[in-house]
């Protein structure tokens, strides 16, 4: 599985990113929440949407790593990573 290169955005409702990457079966619409970024990725709680893409730009390799993680054992077309996902071992 590899990202598309459509860039990721804030989402509509300015939950989380929302990114895309190609899966065996097509493209998988992902988003990481605020609250992951902010407890996983030190995102201030205050940080505007240019900040929030910046912290998301740069933990991105480790967002697709566990993104792909987590598609593997539960194949979707949406996906959603959480604080919890980060956590694991």
């Amino acid at each position: 599985m590899e990202a598309l290169d459509l860039e990721p955005q804030i989402s509509a409702n300015r939950r989380g990113v929302t990114f895309v990457l190609a899966g065996k079966k097509g493209a998988v619409e992902c988003m990481i929440v605020r609250a992951a970024l902010e407890a996983c990725f030190w995102l201030p709680g205050d940080a505007d949407d240019a900040r929030m893409l910046k912290t998301f730009h740069d933990g991105v390799h480790r967002i697709h790593a566990v993104a792909h993680r987590k598609l593997l054992a539960h194949p979707s077309t949406r996906l959603e990573l959480t604080t919890t996902d980060f956590s694991r071992g």
